[in-house]
């Protein structure tokens, strides 16, 4: 089994109108936590799509236009992690991914491999989400004592429970996952770690 840990990085948060601007993974083996692999990429944009970003989301990740320039093309980096994926054998039932944030991860994801081809490689359609797997904590904890009423479910706030730093800002990929498995190391944990 492996464990893709996941983060991106976009021009704004509507997949419709908006595109990936960075896209970070770490496949680890769920059960010690080891790492396999680290991809990180920044995805080059045309001027029509910067032009279209959110100032609010670029400012959250810090990138520029010069930086934007820096990236490879959507058509490569979606076909070095096709290599990828099919050189770790990733195979739905075989791997997982994990992210603070599937439902926004999953959809510009798809712009860089599509769905599609998703299917073709027989990936994993599991995202598990971390902040489903602290509230499920949280609710088995309240079980002997009292169910809880409000609780935060940001990253940030999550590792300040636990002591943990937050993620730095500007956010990047890279940075998002590292502090994810973190997080996921501190609240769910590796069984052999």
């Amino acid at each position: 089994m492996q464990a893709i840990f996941l983060d991106i990085e976009t021009t704004g948060l509507d997949a419709y109108r908006h595109r990936v601007l960075e896209i970070a993974f770490k496949i680890l083996d769920p059960e010690t936590g080891e790492e396999l692999l680290t991809y990180q990429s920044i995805v080059k944009q045309p001027p029509t799509e910067w032009e279209c970003r959110d100032p609010s989301s670029t400012e959250i990740n810090g990138f520029t236009w010069d930086k934007v320039l820096l990236g490879q093309e959507e058509k490569v980096v979606g076909s070095e992690i096709v290599q990828i994926f099919n050189d770790m054998k990733i195979a739905r039932g075989r791997a997982f991914y994990v992210c603070q944030n599937p439902s926004f991860d999953r959809g510009f994801f798809s712009q860089i491999v599509d769905v599609y081809t998703q299917e073709k490689h027989n990936w994993p359609y599991h995202w598990l989400d971390f902040a489903s797997m602290y509230w499920a904590l949280k609710v088995q904890q309240h079980k002997i004592s009292q169910y809880p009423t409000e609780i935060n479910l940001s990253k940030n706030a999550i590792a300040q429970e636990f002591h943990l730093p937050i993620e730095s800002v500007p956010h990047s990929a890279l940075n998002g996952v590292n502090h994810l498995i973190l997080c996921y190391k501190t609240v769910v944990g590796f069984k052999s770690s």
